[in-house]
């Protein structure tokens, strides 16, 4: 049986498309595990899923001055070893990536491990997280073709977003309920994430 571990955290957007994927994966018959941190949104997302989870220290990479910025990059490089010896004991086929700032120190453990690591950049512009990944990456897929420009067409690979079955199976007569809509006009849904939410709030 193979294995994949996947990583990613920090927001429900670095967790939620690996789940699109590991419900494929578990019926190609492969064995999955987590790896994320141990306050991040992500172990309480996995633990629903019956997934296992291992949880190693990581620190935010911020651009701004802060105290923690001190901290941060010793908790960063106990990240990465303990992600060095977890997949060096878990052995994986693997290593797929969401991004966020626990998956740095994932990818750099696999690659001292010489395991090969795929990336997923959902947005338009790499993050910072996956900027210092992706020189340790296999290849990263995106969802735009206007970010293959960022990451370089030897390793990119246009691929689009995963999305889970649960989304593609809803039902717009309980969403219209729910909302307390009428039918007689159609519905638009907008939607924007980090810094876009905001400029569509405020419009």
């Amino acid at each position: 049986m193979k294995t994949i571990i996947f990583t990613g955290g920090g927001s429900a957007g670095h967790v939620t498309p690996n789940l699109a994927l590991m419900s494929k994966l578990k019926m190609k018959g492969w064995e999955i595990s987590y790896i994320g941190s141990a306050t991040g949104i992500e172990k309480d997302i996995i633990a629903r899923e019956q997934v296992p989870f291992y949880p190693i220290s990581s620190g935010k990479l911020r651009r701004y001055f802060d105290l923690k910025n001190l901290k941060d990059p010793f908790r960063v490089l106990k990240g990465v070893y303990e992600s060095y010896r977890l997949l060096k004991r878990l052995k994986p086929a693997v290593v797929f990536s969401k991004g966020g700032f626990v998956s740095v120190p994932v990818v750099l453990g696999a690659r001292m491990n010489n395991i090969p690591v795929i990336i997923h950049e959902s947005d338009m512009t790499p993050g910072l997280a996956n900027k210092i990944s992706i020189p340790f990456a296999t290849k990263v897929c995106v969802t735009f073709p206007e970010s293959m420009a960022h990451i370089g067409k030897e390793k990119a690979l246009l691929t689009g977003l995963p999305i889970r079955e649960g989304i593609l199976q809803g039902k717009a007569s309980k969403g219209v309920q729910l909302c307390d809509f009428h039918t007689q006009k159609p519905v638009i849904l907008v939607m924007g994430g980090s810094l876009g939410s905001q400029v569509l709030n405020g419009a």
